[in-house]
């Protein structure tokens, strides 16, 4: 290990989509790290758009939009692309999103965010804008995977929500061989996880004693407390957690968890 490839020598997995995963694999390889991609989950639009294009050619009927990932955002887009003459260039709706990385996607797209929640949690945006969606129309773009909780969330707060499905969550996409090999011998350093169905698709793909002998052996890496509590609900360990869902942000969170003071305290646990 060098000062200039502080990550040489280790071997870590990236879970996320191919597409969505270069970014990170770009930072980490320059560091010195052997990166495996393991797409866990993969996306694609949903069979039936009827609800999807009846919110789109509304749009000017909601307050706000509500983003709550990268992918929402990817895929409410293209779609009100594909619909055509779908103009957001008037003030409503307002647009607010769950990290940095959504809202940056968000902007790329055309929409103009407004708040960006503190918490990376989907219920945060609930929480931290409060009165002002009371009395309000939510609109809420998410995967047919997605959970209840912050469609109560809003409910709670006074919102009047309408719930579509934007996108897919599909199973595990294309692997290598030697990549499940190395999960399933656990000769990985490190195996990062974006998402609930990530874990979810990984435990019937791989096992849970498989898993259970990974997390002994390698670090398990979160994005986010949603995926935090799903490893931690699966009986798994959360060994390093990002805040963030940005390359930027797991990156230094690695860097960390393998820097020679941590290593030090590790060893002598």
């Amino acid at each position: 290990m060098s000062a200039s490839k502080p990550l040489s020598g280790k071997r870590i997995v990236i879970t996320r989509a191919v597409e969505q995963s270069r970014d990170l694999k770009e930072r980490l390889e320059k560091l010195g790290a052997t990166v495996l991609l393991l797409p866990a989950v993969s996306f694609s639009e949903p069979a039936d758009v009827t609800e999807l294009d009846r919110a789109i050619r509304s749009l000017e009927s909601f307050d706000w939009i509500l983003f709550t990932s990268v992918n929402a955002v990817r895929f409410f887009a293209a779609r009100r692309r594909k619909l055509g003459s779908i103009s957001i260039e008037n003030a409503k709706p307002r647009c607010a999103a769950v990290g940095p990385a959504t809202a940056s996607a968000a902007a790329a797209e055309g929409f103009r965010i407004e708040y960006v929640a503190k918490e990376f949690l989907g219920t945060a945006l609930a929480r931290e804008l409060g009165h002002a969606l009371a009395g309000k129309r939510v609109l809420l773009p998410r995967s047919d995977r997605a959970g209840g909780s912050l469609p109560d969330a809003l409910a709670a707060a006074g919102a009047e929500v309408t719930e579509v499905v934007a996108y897919h969550t599909g199973g595990i996409g294309s692997v290598e061989p030697r990549v499940l090999d190395a999960m399933r011998e656990a000769t990985v350093d490190v195996v990062s996880f974006f998402s609930p169905s990530a874990v979810e698709n990984l435990r019937g793909e791989l096992g849970v004693d498989v898993l259970s002998l990974l997390g002994a052996r390698a670090a398990f890496a979160a994005v986010g407390p949603v995926t935090a509590a799903a490893l931690e609900k699966a009986g798994l360990p959360v060994t390093i957690q990002a805040t963030e869902a940005t390359a930027e942000s797991l990156t230094s969170v690695i860097l960390q968890y393998f820097s020679p003071v941590k290593m030090s305290e590790a060893r002598s646990s």
